[in-house]
């Protein structure tokens, strides 16, 4: 790392702190700081949705598949874009009927307070825990880049990130996730145009990668233990981003955020076709890696992008590259932080308090934001590396609940016998069989591949909900 590529990192934290100064004087109450008043225009909410999602996982793991595989990942991000459609009519009108301030508002009003608990504090459970795994993946590269160790490594993302979040709120989050998208995008794109330059013959180097299967984009196999099929990437995509998309306060308070329904609409589908062609550009990135020989067996998967970055980039690029890096793993932070915080507030202790003033629980949202910030950054320095691409390690995490999520969304629309109960018990039967088949590994389950745990948790939730209202007992009137 030359001066200039730290010069280049300073100027990107100094830009991102301003920015949550700027609207740090704007935060009036809970509104302004959870909801952003419902103010924001669809486009930069769009490209926060592409940039929370995508968080360090994308930029340093799906380099790193596509260099020791192929680029069949990209029939995931298909099912993706089918999943947010599927939102996108059915789901979000519910959430611009009446005042909800969280995604889990809408179980209470259609089963009950105990039912939104519940779901709350499974998001807050899980997200809690995949988004330790993802601040632990941010400190990967920057440690490669400056030396530092993974613990100061992940207390400095940490803290940077608390910073603008907890003084601008969602306004602050969403702007920022704009900046940084553009800049891991650049980075990426860089990547790819210096790896090609590298290459003596890129025609004969992608000849070669055509006739290895590096470039193979389709599995039509029908297998549940092969991990990217186009059946697998169709449904398991698609139930996965309905949930992540449609149930999920961390993408549905940004939906919230927008001025109406429309808007909300074009956000949400809009960042589906963005979020196919960024995955493309990445898997393409590793593809180039291993082209110009950058596959070195003696690192893990995901520390190849951010070696290449730094060895092979020219001064400045560098850089660039690095704060895309910290950009992409911020970005998902703060916005776990900013909705973590948000469900607390609203979902626990504004009922639990009867506190409702909006400066008080302002006040409130703010502490809880700290607090978060603290657990993240504990789970982060609890974590051990594994041999698993973390990108598919956090998406295992998040598919222990999101099938339970969806299916109790699902069973409110589809079951209208179903009542609270009912929705508790099925979350509860869901979270504990996800739990053993995705940590434990039953014989049975033991090579189910990770993109079938939301269709299986969604399926499990839904039967269980439906037998029990099916045999509930009803008193008889005498």
């Amino acid at each position: 790392m030359t001066p200039l590529d730290w010069a280049v990192m300073a100027v990107y934290f100094v830009a991102v702190i301003a920015i949550g100064a700027h609207f740090t004087r704007r935060q009036h109450d809970a509104a302004d700081y959870f909801l952003g008043r419902h103010s924001l225009p669809w486009w930069a909410v769009m490209f926060s949705i592409v940039a929370t999602e995508t968080s360090a996982l994308t930029v340093i793991s799906i380099p790193g598949l596509a260099t020791r595989s192929d680029l069949t990942f990209l029939q995931l991000p298909i099912g993706y874009l089918i999943g947010r459609i599927g939102v996108a009519i059915w789901l979000l009108p519910g959430y611009f009927t009446g005042d909800n301030e969280t995604a889990y508002s809408r179980l209470e009003t259609r089963f009950g307070p105990a039912t939104r608990k519940v779901a709350s504090a499974i998001f807050m459970g899980i997200r809690a825990l995949g988004d330790s795994v993802r601040v632990f993946a941010t400190a990967i590269p920057l440690a490669i880049v400056t030396g530092w160790t993974i613990p100061t490594s992940v207390i400095v993302v940490a803290v940077v990130t608390l910073l603008y979040t907890w003084a601008g709120g969602i306004k602050a989050v969403v702007w920022v996730d704009v900046m940084q998208l553009a800049i891991y995008v650049v980075g990426g794109v860089a990547t790819l145009v210096v790896a090609w330059t590298l290459l003596d013959s890129p025609a004969d180097s992608l000849a070669r990668a055509a006739e290895l299967g590096k470039l193979r984009t389709f599995d039509w196999s029908f297998s549940f233990s092969t991990t990217y099929t186009f059946l697998g990437g169709l449904v398991g995509g698609a139930l996965l981003s309905a949930a992540s998309h449609g149930t999920d306060h961390l993408i549905v308070q940004r939906l919230l955020a927008t001025r109406n329904l429309p808007d909300a609409r074009k956000a949400l589908v809009g960042s589906g076709i963005l979020v196919i062609g960024q995955f493309a550009l990445f898997l393409l990135v590793g593809t180039m890696l291993w082209a110009v020989g950058a596959d070195d067996p003696n690192l893990a998967s995901d520390a190849l992008f951010p070696t290449f970055a730094v060895a092979q980039l020219p001064p400045g690029v560098a850089g660039i590259v690095v704060a895309g890096l910290l950009a992409a793993a911020m970005s998902t932070v703060s916005s776990s932080l900013n909705s973590l915080a948000s469900a607390a507030t609203h979902d626990f202790y504004a009922p639990l308090s009867r506190q409702r003033e909006p400066k008080h629980l302002l006040r409130v949202g703010r502490w809880a934001t700290v607090g978060w910030a603290i657990v993240l950054a504990g789970g982060a320095l609890s974590f051990r590396s594994t041999d698993q691409p973390v990108v598919e390690l956090a998406l295992s995490i998040a598919s222990i609940t999101y099938g339970a999520l969806l299916g109790t969304y699902m069973l409110g629309g589809l079951r209208r016998a179903a009542r609270q109960t009912d929705a508790i018990v099925a979350i509860g039967v869901a979270t504990a069989s996800m739990l053993v088949i995705v940590l434990v590994k039953p014989w049975v389950f033991a090579n189910l591949a990770w993109p079938w745990y939301v269709p299986l948790g969604t399926l499990i939730t839904v039967g269980v909900g439906v037998l029990m209202s099916a045999f509930r007992i009803t008193p008889q009137a005498s």
